[in-house]
């Protein structure tokens, strides 16, 4: 087996430890254009370099016997790379989480189907694992009716600037059968993330998981995403970024929220996760390209909501460390 990583930065170094923790391939390439990263990933992954299998290469050619493409690059750039990822015909898996780019690889669902290869889109934190959480949510229920996504942290400098871009960007909702576009950092509501996050204010961000979502949740009402934000965050979101982001970002956390009906009863179910995002992102991005191959998933163009063995998928994340957490509660709302 042979996987191609585009991207040495904070997501693209953790696919690239856990794929070569699980010892699933026999050769793993990192693609990395900067220098200054390359020498990083030389020095991080020394033990492995020449033992592995592994290699690091500022070349971005995709080898003919390629199984797995992980596109770990900035939100903007992925389209490409996952296009030429599939015309040579390897699986590709892909972080994005930005809406237009999102649009476009779900476009290409004909095109990954004649070369018969799977094109994952958004398999990072959010969405990604917030995708997987909604499904496993939503088997609980025997009507879904709204589902609502939040999330709370930044993984490394890429992963900063997209997410003060979602708060300066028009939104896309789902409501009532149709898409609905809002205002960014609009419609504040305080949401209750996994320790040590715990409660935030979030606000209506520019984030694709209702593009994801609504297509394989037949007859949901409502979908939402946040994403959390202080009071200068909303201010400045205008301007250029005030102050350089962390490098690889702090703990941040994730929240899927279900509505729907249950034995004639309206409930309620509430999962979340917290991790740093970057890292997070990594997890779930090496977990699925290691689950496409073993369990050959569904071939086109589709997010984790739908994918085939979505729990089992769930559970390879979580023995990474990234483990889902349950808010126990029911709601009686009318």
């Amino acid at each position: 087996m042979r996987a191609v990583i585009f991207g040495g930065g904070a997501t693209g170094k953790r696919v690239a430890q856990v794929l070569l923790s699980a010892s699933f391939f026999d050769c793993i390439k990192v693609c990395e254009t900067s220098s200054t990263r390359r020498r990083e990933l030389l020095h991080v992954f020394k033990p492995y370099i020449y033992k592995s299998g592994f290699v690091v290469d500022s070349s971005c050619d995709i080898p003919d016997d390629t199984d797995v493409v992980v596109v770990a690059t900035p939100v903007g750039t992925q389209m490409d790379i996952a296009r030429a990822a599939v015309q040579t015909g390897a699986n590709v898996v892909t972080t994005t989480s930005e809406i237009i780019e999102t649009r476009n690889l779900l476009a290409s669902d004909q095109e990954a189907q004649y070369k018969k290869v799977s094109l994952i889109v958004g398999a990072g934190f959010m969405p990604g694992l917030t995708c997987l959480l909604a499904r496993m949510c939503a088997s609980e229920f025997d009507i879904v009716d709204e589902i609502h996504v939040a999330k709370a942290g930044t993984g490394g400098p890429a992963c900063a600037q997209q997410h003060h871009r979602a708060l300066s960007s028009s939104t896309i909702d789902w409501r009532d059968g149709r898409w609905t576009r809002r205002m960014g950092a609009s419609g504040r509501e305080l949401c209750w993330f996994p320790e040590p996050v715990a409660g935030l204010d979030c606000y209506r961000g520019a984030m694709p998981d209702a593009l994801l979502l609504v297509p394989e949740f037949p007859g949901v009402a409502r979908v939402t995403a946040r994403v959390a934000a202080t009071r200068r965050d909303r201010f400045t979101r205008w301007l250029p970024m005030m102050r350089r982001p962390h490098v690889e970002g702090l703990v941040g956390a994730v929240r899927v929220e279900v509505r729907g009906r249950r034995d004639g009863q309206r409930l309620i179910a509430v999962l979340g996760a917290s991790h740093t995002p970057a890292v997070g992102a990594g997890i779930v991005a090496a977990c699925t390209a290691m689950h496409i191959l073993k369990y050959q998933v569904a071939l086109g163009a589709q997010g984790l909501a739908g994918i085939e063995g979505g729990l089992k998928l769930l559970h390879a994340i979580a023995k990474q460390g990234l483990r889902p957490e349950r808010f126990e509660g029911a709601s009686t709302f009318a």
